[in-house]
């Protein structure tokens, strides 16, 4: 099913400044990885955009993360398609080829406490699984899914590049 070429980015509500931050970097960081092109921060949190700004100067590319103030408005004026990632929604594999009928598609990931009005707002819900599980592993599953695992040199604009080895850390400086 990977293949899609359209703009994905992802959204994550209900952020907890100070007690949610390694979390939600590691959401960032997975759909920097993974191809999304843009991750929006609910609420915003500076010190979470300053490391991920980082690893985008060190590593290259053209990710970008925002904060967002009000998610539904932000949500509300998505111009394609909204997936929230949750345990409750339908499987993954049956909602993917139709969410990719509008692009762009939004990827919704929730914090502690997701407001009951995210899942009628969001275009589709999606389960990776009907069984508790992290975010992140949502996250990475559904990207995968939709674009496949990036390959090949490192983003323009990269001052580390990280080559495959079998054994120990092959790290190429661009400076």
């Amino acid at each position: 099913m990977a293949g899609y070429r359209g703009r994905v980015e992802v959204l994550r509500i209900g952020h907890r400044p100070g007690r949610d931050p390694r979390l939600t970097t590691h959401l960032a960081l997975t759909a920097r990885a993974l191809g999304a092109s843009a991750f929006h921060l609910h609420p915003p949190d500076p010190d979470v955009a300053r490391q991920i700004e980082d690893v985008n100067r060190r590593f290259g590319g053209a990710f970008r993360i925002e904060g967002v103030r009000e998610w539904r408005s932000f949500m509300k004026s998505w111009p394609g398609t909204s997936v929230h990632l949750t345990m409750y929604g339908e499987d993954l594999d049956d909602i993917l080829p139709r969410a990719k009928l509008t692009p762009p598609v939004l990827l919704v990931t929730g914090g502690a406490k997701v407001p009951s009005e995210l899942y009628q707002l969001a275009g589709y819900n999606v389960a990776v699984t009907h069984q508790p599980h992290s975010e992140v592993a949502a996250l990475a599953l559904t990207l995968d899914r939709l674009i496949g695992v990036p390959r090949g040199p490192a983003p323009e604009g990269a001052q580390i590049e990280i080559l495959p080895s079998p054994r120990g850390k092959r790290v190429v400086e661009h400076r």
